[in-house]
Parts: C-alpha cells; sequence; structure tokens
C-alpha cells in the first residue's frame, strides 16, 4: 500500500501444559515458553508498530510471591525493547546463581517472566492516545487471584459510549474513556459478579474461605463470564485473557471480522492473529491449524482442559477482506492464492488500458504487499498470451515466416522493478511546500527501463486510500521515466467508506474515492444530493444505532464505478505531469471470486455488518459536511 494506514493490532497467547520441567528436559530449556512468544510476536510485527507487551503467569505460586510479570514499550523497536528487557532481567539473576541454570522449579519461583501462561500484544493505536498505559496487556488486579484479570485485543467497538454508560449506571467510576479501559472493566465486572455468586454459594454450603477460593478457581465458568460481558458488544473484536488462577480464553466477535487462529496438543495451547505464525514457530503443519469460528471462545482451564464454548449466536460471516489484500503476511497458504486471483482478475481491464500491446509496455509493482497480486497480474497476462499465440498459429498456419513465428512465441509481459522505497521521509520539516519537495523522494526508480515517450507503464498496488503518496511523491518520480502513458492498478475496489472495527480508516472525505464523487456531484450540479443526504443524516443522528440507515450509499449512485476512477486519475494528476494517467480498481465481483471466505467489504460498498457500522458513517459524513475534522467514533 502507497498509502500509509494504520490497521488491526496483534495477539499472541501461550499456555503450557506440562511443568516447566518438562520443557527443560524434552527442548533443553525452561525459557521454552518465553522463547515462542518472542517468535510468535516477531513473525507478526507487520501488524503493529506502535507498541508492543507481553506478560506472564505462573500457576500454583506460593502466597506472597509475584504470579503475574508484565513488559510494555512504545520505543522504535518495540517487540525488540520489551523482550531486551525480559531477557536482561532473566540474566542478571542467573549471573548471581549460575548453579540453577538448568533448575526449572527455582526458575519459576525466583525469576520474572519464566511461567505457564504468556501472552503477547503488538499495537497499532486507532482509539486514544498513543501511550505505554494503553498498550496491551492490560491488567486489572485484585488480591483474589480468580478476580484478576489480564486482557489483550484486536478490536474496536463502535459502541463505546453505550458500553461506558452502563458501567456508569452500574455504580462504577471508570478511570478513563476508551475502548480498551470499557471492555476490561465489562469483562472484569462479570468476572466479579461469578465470583460473588460462587461465593455466596460455597458459604452457603459451609465452606472456609481459604477452600472457597481454591473451589472458585475450579469452578467459575469463564464462558458465562464471556457471554455476559459481549452481550451488547458491537465491533469487530479477538480477545485473549487469563485470570489470575490460571484460567485462560480467546474469543472472536459472531460476525468473524477480526481474524484468529489456534493450535493445541498435549504440550501446549498456542492462539495467534495469523496462522502462518503457528505454522513456523511451533512447527505444526496447515491442516493441523483451526480458524476460532465467529461468536466462539477457546477456554484453557488451570488444569490443562482445553474445550471450545459458543459465547455468542454466529451472525453471516463478513470476515475483512482488507486484511486479505494487504494487512495478513503474504505467506498463508489462502492469502497467498486470494492475493494472485486479485491480480489475475484485473487482466482484462488492464489488456483494455494498453490496447493489448506488450511490445510498448512495461509491467511492475508498488510496495512489498502488492507483490503476490502482481505475480497474479502476470499469470493472466501470460496466459491471454498462451491464448493468443495457440489461435494466431491455429489462424496463419504455414503462412507464418519463420521469424514472425520466433517474435510470436518470444513475446511475453516485460517486467521490471520500476519503483523501489528508497527512504522513510521524517517529519521534521513543517513548511508545507518544502515537505512536499521532500516527500517526491520516498521513491526512487529504475531509469532506462522506459522507452522515452512510447512505453506505457503499468504498476500494480494493492490499493489507493488516499492518493495522497501518489500525488506527492509515486507519480511524479514515475513521470521522470517519461513514459507514453501511466496505469496505477489497485487490486482492492474504491474505499468509499470509513472502517470502525480496527482499521484507521474513520475520517470519509479522507478517501479520494469520496472526495472524487463529490466533485462529480457539484459539477454536475447535484449538489441537492448532498444536501439531501446530509439532512437525512442528520434526522437520524440520535436515532438508536439498530434505526439507521446508510444513507450515505446515495451519493454514489449517479455514476459508475469508471466514472469515479476517471475523476480520481484527474486529482492526482497535476499540470506538472506530462504522461496520460489512468487508474484502474478490483471490482466489487471479483473481489468475491477472490476471497470467497471473506466477505466484508463495508469500506468497500456500505454494507456494514453491525449497526454500529452504519451509526459510524452517520456521523462521518455528517462530520465532513459540518467541516468537523473529527473521527466519527
Amino acid at each position: 500500500m502507497s498509502d500509509q494506514i494504520k490497521h488491526e493490532c496483534g495477539i499472541a497467547q501461550l499456555r503450557l501444559l506440562k511443568p516447566l520441567s518438562y520443557y527443560q528436559e524434552k527442548y533443553g530449556s525452561w525459557r521454552y515458553g518465553i522463547n515462542k512468544l518472542y517468535l510468535l510476536m516477531e513473525k507478526q510485527h507487520n501488524r503493529g508498530q506502535d507498541g508492543a507487551g507481553a506478560m506472564s503467569l505462573k500457576l500454583d505460586l506460593t502466597p506472597g510471591l509475584k504470579y503475574i510479570d508484565r513488559m510494555r514499550s512504545v520505543k522504535n523497536s518495540p517487540i525488540f525493547d520489551c523482550f531486551n528487557q525480559m531477557y536482561s532481567t532473566i540474566e542478571e539473576e542467573l549471573e548471581k546463581h549460575p548453579e540453577k541454570l538448568h533448575d526449572a522449579d527455582w526458575a519459576k519461583e525466583n525469576l520474572k517472566f519464566v511461567g505457564e501462561f504468556y501472552m503477547g500484544h503488538l499495537r497499532y493505536g486507532t482509539f486514544g492516545k498513543n501511550n505505554v498505559e494503553l498498550v496491551h496487556p492490560v491488567l486489572r488486579v485484585s488480591n483474589w487471584r480468580s478476580k484478576t484479570l489480564a486482557l489483550a485485543g484486536n478490536f474496536n467497538l463502535t459502541n463505546v459510549d453505550e458500553l461506558f454508560k452502563y458501567l456508569i449506571k452500574f455504580g462504577q467510576h471508570t478511570k478513563e474513556y476508551s475502548d480498551t479501559v470499557t471492555a476490561l472493566e465489562l469483562i472484569g465486572l462479570f468476572i466479579e459478579e461469578e465470583n460473588q455468586k460462587l461465593f455466596r454459594e460455597y458459604k452457603n454450603q459451609g465452606h472456609t474461605n481459604f477452600d472457597i477460593s481454591n473451589l472458585i478457581e475450579e469452578n467459575i465458568d469463564i464462558a458465562k463470564v464471556l457471554r455476559d460481558a459481549t452481550k451488547n458488544w458491537d465491533g469487530g473484536y479477538v480477545m485473549g485473557g487469563a485470570l489470575g488462577h490460571g484460567d485462560s480464553f480467546i474469543v472472536r466477535d459472531p460476525w468473524g471480522i477480526r481474524p484468529a487462529y489456534y493450535y493445541y496438543d498435549d504440550e501446549f495451547f498456542v492462539a495467534t492473529s495469523e496462522r502462518p505464525v503457528i505454522q513456523t514457530a511451533m512447527n505444526v503443519s496447515f491442516d493441523d491449524i483451526h480458524e476460532l469460528e465467529p461468536g466462539t471462545a477457546m477456554i484453557v482451564k488451570k488444569n490443562g482442559e482445553v474445550k471450545k464454548h459458543m459465547i455468542r449466536v454466529p451472525e453471516v460471516q463478513a470476515s475483512c477482506s482488507f486484511e486479505r489484500i494487504y494487512f495478513y503476511r503474504g505467506t498463508d497458504h489462502e492469502i497467498y492464492k486470494e492475493r494472485k486471483s486479485l491480480g489475475e482478475n484485473l487482466v482484462p481491464d488492464i489488456l483494455d488500458a494498453i490496447n493489448y500491446d506488450f511490445d510498448n509496455t512495461v509491467f511492475s509493482f508498488i510496495t512489498n504487499t502488492s507483490e503476490i497480486a502482481f505475480y497474479g497480474m502476470l499469470k493472466g497476462l501470460e496466459t491471454y498470451l498462451t491464448e493468443y499465440k495457440i489461435k494466431t498459429i491455429k489462424e496463419k498456419g504455414d503462412k507464418l515466416k519463420p521469424n514472425d513465428l520466433k517474435n510470436l512465441l518470444e513475446l511475453r509481459p516485460r517486467v521490471e522493478k520500476i519503483a523501489v522505497k528508497d527512504v522513510k521521509m521524517r517529519t521534521f520539516i513543517t513548511q508545507d511546500e518544502d515537505r512536499d519537495e521532500m516527500v517526491q523522494h520516498v521513491y526512487d526508480v529504475t531509469y532506462g527501463t522506459v522507452k522515452d515517450n512510447t512505453d506505457t507503464l503499468v504498476i500494480i498496488d494493492d490499493s489507493i486510500v488516499r492518493g495522497t503518496t501518489l500525488k506527492q511523491s509515486i507519480l511524479k518520480i514515475l513521470d521522470r521515466l517519461k513514459p507514453k502513458k501511466i496505469i496505477i492498478v489497485s487490486s482492492a475496489p474504491q474505499i468509499r467508506y470509513p472502517d470502525c472495527y480496527g482499521i484507521d480508516m474513520a475520517k470519509i472525505n479522507d478517501f479520494i474515492a469520496f472526495n472524487a464523487v463529490i466533485d462529480l456531484l457539484r459539477e454536475n450540479d447535484k449538489q441537492d444530493l448532498i444536501d439531501d443526504v446530509y439532512k437525512k443524516c442528520k434526522a437520524q443522528q440520535n436515532l438508536p444505532k439498530e434505526d439507521i440507515i446508510n444513507y450515505v450509499r446515495n451519493i454514489y449512485k449517479p455514476f459508475t464505478p469508471e466514472q469515479i476512477s476517471q475523476r480520481i486519475a484527474k486529482i492526482i494528476k497535476n499540470d506538472s505531469i506530462k504522461a496520460e494517467f489512468q487508474v484502474i480498481y478490483q471490482s466489487i465481483e471479483n473481489l468475491h471470486k477472490s476471497c470467497l471466505d471473506n466477505s466484508g467489504d463495508w469500506y468497500f460498498t456500505g454494507n456494514y455488518p453491525t449497526a454500529g457500522g452504519n451509526k459510524v458513517v452517520n456521523t462521518s459524513f455528517i462530520n465532513f459536511y459540518e467541516n468537523r475534522d473529527e473521527r466519527a467514533y
């Protein structure tokens, strides 16, 4: 993606199901857990660069000893910073007791970050300030282990305001207004409710307080807690957590918006945001890793029992397709196939745009995340050429001269490495003119690859969101190669609507597709349509989210996707660009052909899976119309 978009977080959860001495004996180290957590997080570093956090939990520790350890960082390399401090803490103590290097029991009792449960989080901040206090895992601590909660999530809730009011009505004085604190307090509230219910039950049976604590730890119903806590959640979420005594869970939203995968055997239970992470870090095959089903939780009891529970009745699945196009690492078997298919599906439009002229067309891609779609595009082009060659030979047969036949058989797409991301430009320059001049040089190009004023450049990107980098940098630097025409191809459809489930796209007027359609409406004397949509949005602003209709979709109806793409190209290109310029977007139909099982497409179509989504797009349009530069949630 040429535009920078902050997006979903990543989580990693690991529960060791054997004593630490088992891993010392089998794998040569009681550090098996912390070492694996590092791998599980590092292999997901694409999912969070604003911060990272990790925690460990020790089971059945003697009272008086600390059983939860946590490290968080918002430094430039937060994963490295976290684990550097964690390992340093361990090494410092081992230097004092070198004879204990292989003593797993001593390590658990005396060293920080040595336990049976580990959880890590990679943060991309989409809500609230980016400081270390907002980095997960977050803790809700009590002197009763069964009331202590550690939580880490990849989530965004659209109705934090409603949930916050619920907590206030319940009598809480919540310390902060944020989705993280709200989720933590809601789950914590029902943990306390469940504790209190069990306490009364066992007290009435005549048990002592000491025995009651143990009975609660054995019998607390985590599934019921999660059902009660998430009952009114509107949004996309995968939440991982653990209670202080050792029960742990990972739960997914009923629409399956956010992704999660898990694997377990007799040695460990592991869950992450991405599947290939488990394959690589734990050396597990693709077929043995399971996707966490929508509305489902995997709960691991302190005694090691692993069970699946339905928490919410699954809705029509709307797993995030943008996840497949861009965010997810391309090493996943299914993601790789889908991205190749996205590129291949664009070929008919590309062929039309280049007038089937392979001799004078150069194909390339921008950014690593679009490379797989580029391979798919090449596959489609090569398939077309194979069919073209067969057809030509059949039609002309013996009439083909040897040299013509040679040229025909040698015809293939011209592929070059055109655009190279050179440096990450810092923002120390504050004057707009000077800053724009510097931003031009984020990308460099390979000179001598294009025939002056003859070749067409076809460059595939995975998406075009704002168009800012294209306008300020990429198009200008590509134009220096003196192509006759530049075609930017997006493997994603036009992004028209805000996201509210974990991607930092909350302002509708940030999107170049939206700005393009507004331009077209005004140019065609359709300001009254914009006004009408505003009036309808304003009229339902204070309605319950369940009653809100997405009227914003009406503004796109007068124009075809091709007309909007043409206006997008006009917005991006300025007078300094000498080459012709065209933008081609993926169609919605081809998106769904490629991503069969991930139908969530609300940022492209406005079809939000939850009522809160309609509320967000409604608010976002009102903010645009009233010139409010603020988020819609």
